[in-house]
């Protein structure tokens, strides 16, 4: 089976993975801090939060945020559950915006539509959570004139796109956001086995995160509320969680980060020939705009059903008896069970929904041979073909 999605694990990173367990340091130690260093220089953003999952790193920046009950968070459906969860674990309530039948990203005229409505219907978001779909950078500059005409704050869903930039800034800078999100998962461009961070220019959300992380405890004599406090001392300021990375994930991630750039390189190689191999295929290609660089962690392709005499299901089917490990990103999020009960329903979101009928994911990482490549697109000439 050639997986839709694999990690690239060098012998250089086990060395590093190694050094730490021979270490005084573990879990709590200095690779944390430099690994948030390096990736905060990377993308130049001022302050990097690590943490155990980029779904924790989405929770702690709502919270940050203060979203809170009452208020709402809007993001696409097209998307991992975990983009709209984030804002239901702070007990706010959820809601969708379409997505952009070229880009597959947030639809700015729906956003548009829906911020006029949402004013006069005195229901405007507290936070908006856009997400780089497939590692294709949003619209960020407009989505931040959005923001500042109506009054939310923009958290940034880029946990597919580390490595892409948009007219040269890169992704996680927050030029256009308060707050942006990275997964380091298996799948991702690079991994820390499981894990996530956030990044700010924002002193106060920075440090807020820091807290939320761990407990909401702070040894940091400039934050402690006691004066001349005891060398035990420690104060929890806020109810936190459990959301560290440990020493070990980092060293990973540090090792990983120094290969970002060739990771990169090679996924938008990649992704060139399969856009040249299958452009006579009845199938809509992914569509990079033109200022953007993709860090192409997914290769989507979807189905001209009109044109093919096969549906869906059998594409991917086909697909996977020959050894094509295929994925769908994403079934809509807002028709999961747990979304329907809160009232959603099918013809809500049409673009999102008509995605999640046509998506195939096709195999993209960059350990995937050019063999490998071809024998991808044979299998799907083979499969829309119908032999």
């Amino acid at each position: 089976m050639i997986p839709y999605g694999k990690q690239d694990i060098t012998e250089v990173d086990i060395d590093a993975v190694v050094e730490v367990l021979r270490s005084d340091f573990i879990t709590q130690g200095p690779a944390v801090p430099r690994f948030e260093q390096a990736v905060a220089a990377r993308v130049q953003a001022k302050h990097a939060v690590a943490v155990n999952s980029a779904t924790s790193a989405l929770h702690i920046a709502c919270l940050a945020l203060g979203l809170g009950r009452e208020d709402r968070l809007w993001t696409v459906p097209n998307t991992f559950v975990a983009s709209a969860n984030c804002g239901r674990y702070c007990g706010a309530d959820v809601d969708f915006v379409d997505i952009d039948p070229l880009t597959w990203n947030m639809s700015l005229p729906r956003l548009r539509e829906k911020l006029r409505q949402a004013r006069r219907d005195g229901r405007l978001p507290k936070v908006l959570v856009p997400v780089h779909f497939a590692g294709q950078p949003t619209e960020q500059e407009e989505i931040r004139e959005l923001a500042e005409e109506y009054g939310f704050r923009v958290l940034e869903d880029a946990s597919h796109a580390i490595g892409a930039d948009r007219n040269g800034e890169p992704v996680g800078s927050c030029r256009w956001s308060d707050i942006t999100v990275f997964s380091f998962h298996p799948v991702k461009i690079i991994t820390t086995g499981e894990g996530g961070m956030a990044l700010t220019n924002d002193d106060d959300l920075a440090r807020r995160m820091a807290l939320l992380r761990t407990h909401g405890i702070t040894r940091d004599t400039d934050l402690l509320q006691a004066s001349a406090p005891a060398p035990w001392y420690y104060e929890q300021q806020m109810l936190g969680f459990n959301y560290r990375m440990t020493d070990i994930q980092a060293a990973l991630g540090f090792s990983q980060l120094t290969r970002l750039d060739a990771y990169i390189t090679r996924r938008n190689a990649l992704a060139e020939r399969y856009n040249e191999s299958l452009q006579d295929l009845p199938l809509e290609l992914p569509t990079v705009l033109s200022g953007n660089r993709s860090a192409y962690h997914l290769y989507v392709v979807r189905l001209k059903q009109d044109m093919i005499n096969k549906t869906h299901r059998q594409v991917f089917e086909d697909l996977r008896s020959q050894g094509i490990g295929v994925n769908l990103h994403y079934m809509p999020v807002h028709l999961q069970p747990y979304y329907r009960k809160l009232g959603f329903t099918e013809g809500s979101y049409p673009e999102a929904e008509r995605h999640g009928q046509e998506a195939i994911t096709l195999p993209l990482y960059p350990g995937l041979t050019e063999h490998d490549q071809n024998l991808v697109v044979k299998a799907l000439q083979e499969a829309l073909s119908g032999e």
